[in-house]
């Protein structure tokens, strides 16, 4: 193990998650313009037969 600055530890960690974030969730997707969240609940109420036409 090697001593580490905690100011320094928790600046390089809180950027690599700020990025992680940014990349997996934050960003809409150029195909689609989706967010993940939002197509998981498109494609969950798809599944569930909640379309435009029924109710």
């Amino acid at each position: 193990m090697r001593p580490v600055s905690i100011a320094d530890e928790m600046k390089r960690s809180y950027l690599d998650y700020a990025m992680s974030v940014i990349v997996s969730r934050a960003l809409p997707d150029v195909r689609d313009g989706l967010k993940p969240v939002h197509r998981r609940i498109l494609f969950s109420m798809h599944e569930n037969g909640h379309t435009p036409d029924k109710s």
